[in-house]
Parts: structure tokens; sequence; C-alpha cells
């Protein structure tokens, strides 16, 4: 486990702002998180759920993760990687630009590369926009892109 970046309230992340922050640690895709989010979206396509049918029919020869559940897992990973003092809440305000350009083959190691992109006073805080890239072990395409909105109040 890596040590976490501290950023010392509003101020902190003023000063961050344009930089490359924090990577975060690495998050293995079971197929029981799969399993679970399916069962918590509704969504059961073949391809996340069904190893039997992926093995012979799929491109990737395995059942690979939800898209969405790849995007779901970056409060965990920000939480590996980042450690707020000052920082009363912070919340997930929205996304911008998200993309998955490759595939979450099941067993897959995942982790966040975090960069703030800009820091804008809030009336009572402010919001940091991130610019997160998701990368999987062993692979130089990344599986999530994004522009991550988070508000913060001290």
């Amino acid at each position: 486990m890596r040590d976490a970046v501290n950023i010392e309230g509003i101020a902190g992340f003023q000063q961050l702002a344009g930089q490359h922050v924090a990577v975060s640690d690495w998050l293995t895709i079971t197929q029981q998180r799969i399993d679970t989010f399916a069962d918590a979206t509704d969504d059961h396509q073949w391809i996340h759920v069904d190893a039997e049918r992926c093995a012979r029919e799929s491109p990737y020869g395995a059942t690979v993760a939800h898209g969405f559940l790849t995007l779901s897992l970056l409060p965990a990973m920000l939480q590996s990687a980042l450690a707020m003092s000052g920082i009363r809440m912070a919340i997930n305000y929205g996304l911008n630009k998200v993309r998955f350009p490759a595939p979450v083959p099941v067993n897959s190691r995942l982790r966040v590369r975090l960069d703030m992109l800009s820091v804008d006073d809030l009336p009572e805080g402010a919001q940091v926009n991130w610019a997160v890239t998701m990368e999987r072990e062993g692979d130089s395409k990344p599986v999530c892109v994004a522009e991550f909105l988070m508000r913060c109040y001290p």
C-alpha cells in the first residue's frame, strides 16, 4: 500500500492545480465483484457473467468488467491515493468526457492516475476538476479516462 498524498484544505488543492498529484493502489477485479455489480444494476449481459460462453465466443476469452463498474471504483481508488485534512465534506459532483478505451478482463489489476486540472472557488468551498486515467496492469492503453468533478467544503 502506497502512502496517500495529503492535501491540506482548499489552499492545498489550489497549490496542486495543473499538476500530477497521485497514483492509487492496485485493485483486483474478481468475478465476484463483476457478478455483484451485475446484480446491483440488473446488467447480466453474458460478456460479464458467463465464463463458459466467453471462453467460446468472446474475443477476450474471459468475462470482462462493466465499464460503469470500473468507473464506480473511482472513489475507492481516490481514497487509497489521497488524504484530505481540513475538508469537512467532499462530494462527487459529476463527470465529463468519460470513455472506456479498453476492456477489463476478469482478474485484472487496475489503478488510477490523478492529475488536477483546475480548482474553482465556490461560495462555501471549491470545485476540483481531476483528469483521471485508469490503467490495467500490463497494458499501455487505459481502461477508463474521464474528468471527475469533486466539490470540497472546509
